[in-house]
């Protein structure tokens, strides 16, 4: 198949890496269009207030790759636009660097946002995100997003299953169904974890500012978050926590249907 990949993580990351490796191996075409800095948890936002530049790039992916100074939301919607001249067969996110479980995470993610914008284009589309620690995510933080040793394992296996998973789901899936096919990985991973179909969690998520500063400002820190899901059925955190894939089907068609 012939598909567009993004991320919200930005085109440095070693995440998206391995999963156009993942891509490319199993026999897709590919074309990249990725933020140029990260954008985690800019939802669906799309960049209004200024102009938006896209620019071709060399980054050793072997596939037409442009770096979008946008949100991912803007990369794809420029890439289809103006940037890719033959038809894709869908639209691939990820990995995204954390996962992106529950109401609170998905509507707020913009790896969910990319593979929406895909979705919005009448496309098939599939969102990738990979569980870590806390801790996990911290170090990669400061040390540029390099993981390594049991990480670096499970990513790879975890970008194999996206390739396996888009061949499957993809066709299954007809134009304009306004869906999004929404991957969480648990850490570790293994060839033989099953994929398990999953809601997401029902979350409360107080908290995530600081006090106000001398300054009145508040920073974005992380709450308490507060899961309410009722016992059934599975949800995407209980997936994980089970140390399942967990293949939560976002069906947009349903918003305000009784």
């Amino acid at each position: 198949m012939k598909l567009l990949v993004t991320n919200d993580d930005g085109i440095h990351s070693l995440f998206l890496r391995e999963l156009i490796a993942a891509l490319r191996a199993a026999g897709h075409d590919l074309f990249v269009a990725a933020p140029a800095t990260e954008q985690s948890w800019t939802g669906a936002s799309k960049t209004r207030g200024r102009p938006v530049k896209s620019t071709a790039a060399d980054r050793g992916f072997d596939c037409p790759t442009w770096i979008i100074d946008g949100t991912p939301s803007d990369c794809v919607n420029i890439a289809l636009a103006h940037l890719v001249k033959e038809p894709i067969d869908g639209v691939v996110s990820g990995i995204n660097m954390g996962f992106n479980c529950s109401l609170g995470f998905i509507l707020a993610s913009g790896t969910v946002a990319g593979a929406w914008e895909g979705a919005l284009h009448g496309l098939p589309a599939l969102a990738a995100s990979q569980d870590i620690s806390g801790d996990t995510y911290r170090h990669l933080k400061e040390h540029g997003g390099q993981p390594d040793g049991e990480l670096l394992a499970t990513l790879k296996v975890s970008a194999a299953h996206v390739a396996r998973l888009v061949a499957e789901i993809f066709p299954a899936t007809p134009k304009d169904t306004f869906t999004v096919h929404s991957l969480n990985f648990p850490l570790p991973c293994a060839p033989t974890t099953p994929v398990r179909r999953t809601v997401p969690a029902q979350v409360h998520v107080p908290g995530l500012f600081s006090p106000a500063a001398d300054d009145g400002s508040h920073r974005l820190l992380w709450g308490k978050i507060q899961d309410v899901s009722p016992p059934a059925p599975l949800t995407d955190v209980q997936c994980l926590e089970q140390g399942h894939i967990s293949h939560t089907v976002l069906n947009y068609r349903k918003l305000g249907h009784p």
